[in-house]
């Protein structure tokens, strides 16, 4: 009998610890075990999360742009962290230098920017008319570019700069007078809704669909980027802007949003606006 219980006492104790070295080695094997590659942390990941659903959101002819950005995650939130760094040490009491403002973004037919400049004869670049005004940030970058092509031998000429919501009314009502709705819809902005009344957009030459082809257009498509101005729609994108190509028209965004722009948006200023619109 005494034998019996022995060996009984044996087994129970041989199970119990086949119970917990099993057990054990379970829960070791659970937790080395690799997560599956489709799982988000989203505590650890969270702006990769919320890159997805902007992503997602941007319009369909930017699919190859999103492609890329998805593909280098950790390179464009690293700029773009940059970029609304830079955005930062904007002045907090106008609007952004990246405000988004298009056809289904408008600013109010009283706002005005602040502190504009008015645009005289100078040493740097023509006007082709008196009274046009700009903003200091944009005014700045306007005199580096036109000294920087005085150099080259091409003397910028500025044909339009800020325009006040009622001036855009009357602008916008005389081209329907003249072409009608439709057709004056694609080549003028309804009052609230144009990047002039920001004053940081410039129409350089002499407005026409020609100035890509003289020399000043050409020196301007070439360099305009490297002082911060930015074509804002560009030949082959009315469906993404809302307008035709406009070749002469440039809006100032900053040197490191054109880079930015250039690297990761197609070079395409509205699709790089619309996402740090969304973003924020």
């Amino acid at each position: 009998m005494h034998s019996i219980m022995k060996n009984t006492a044996l087994l129970l104790g041989l199970c119990g610890f086949c119970f917990v070295f099993g057990g054990c080695a379970k829960k070791a094997y659970a937790e080395s075990k690799p997560a599956k590659s489709h799982e988000v942390n989203p505590v650890q990941n969270p702006d990769g999360l919320k890159l997805a659903e902007v992503l997602s959101k941007m319009n369909p002819r930017a699919s190859e742009c999103c492609s890329r950005i998805s593909a280098n995650q950790d390179e464009f939130l690293s700029d773009l962290s940059e970029i609304l760094l830079e955005e930062k040490t904007f002045r907090t009491d106008d609007k952004s230098l990246y405000f988004l403002i298009d056809k289904t973004h408008k600013v109010s037919g009283t706002y005005e920017p602040k502190d504009l400049i008015e645009l005289k004869a100078n040493d740097y670049f023509n006007l082709n008319k008196k009274n046009m005004k700009i903003r200091p940030e944009a005014y700045e970058a306007l005199k580096e570019m036109a000294i920087a092509s005085r150099k080259d031998g091409i003397t910028l000429l500025v044909s339009s700069v800020y325009r006040s919501y009622q001036y855009q009314e009357n602008l916008f009502n005389y081209w329907v007078s003249v072409d009608g709705l439709e057709e004056a819809e694609r080549e003028s902005a309804r009052p609230g809704t144009s990047q002039h009344q920001l004053a940081t957009a410039v129409d350089f030459g002499s407005i026409s669909d020609d100035f890509d082809k003289t020399e000043m257009g050409q020196w301007v498509y070439k360099n305009a980027a490297d002082y911060g101005w930015s074509l804002s729609f560009p030949k082959g994108y009315e469906d993404v802007t809302g307008y035709r190509w406009e070749c002469w028209h440039f809006r100032y965004v900053g040197k490191k949003a054109c880079r930015f722009q250039k690297k990761w948006f197609g070079d395409v200023q509205q699709f790089m606006l619309e996402f740090l619109n969304e973003w924020k």
